[in-house]
């Protein structure tokens, strides 16, 4: 008897891990050994206020959800505690401004 073979190897198998601990306790110690993560959106706001940098429009606290926060050099990983790297921008600004690189890169495609 020949064993079927999927192209020139043998198809994988799937290992068995035994392991005592349920899959709930293995999450908790990987999200203990994450890095912890700074809320930099509350801090911003705290910074920076209820405004947007680039229209200026005033917001409430029942608004706050149409701010965002913007990295200014585009690393959203780039947190100072400053907040020099960050500014508030509303929904709308804020997929403008992403969106200015995008609509440049294509009209220049263009002319070329």
């Amino acid at each position: 008897m020949s064993k079927k073979r999927y192209g020139r190897y043998e198809r994988p198998r799937r290992r068995k891990t035994s392991s005592d601990k349920p899959v709930s306790d293995i999450v908790k110690e990987l999200k203990k050994e994450s890095i912890p993560t700074i809320d930099y959106r509350e801090r911003s706001l705290k910074i920076h206020g209820f405004i947007c940098a680039k229209c200026g429009r005033e917001f409430e606290t029942k608004d706050r959800h149409l701010l965002t926060v913007h990295h200014k050099d585009g690393n959203r990983f780039h947190n100072p505690l400053d907040g020099s790297n960050w500014e508030n921008l509303c929904v709308y600004c804020h997929e403008d401004e992403h969106s200015r690189g995008l609509l440049g890169d294509y009209l220049n495609d263009k002319k070329e």
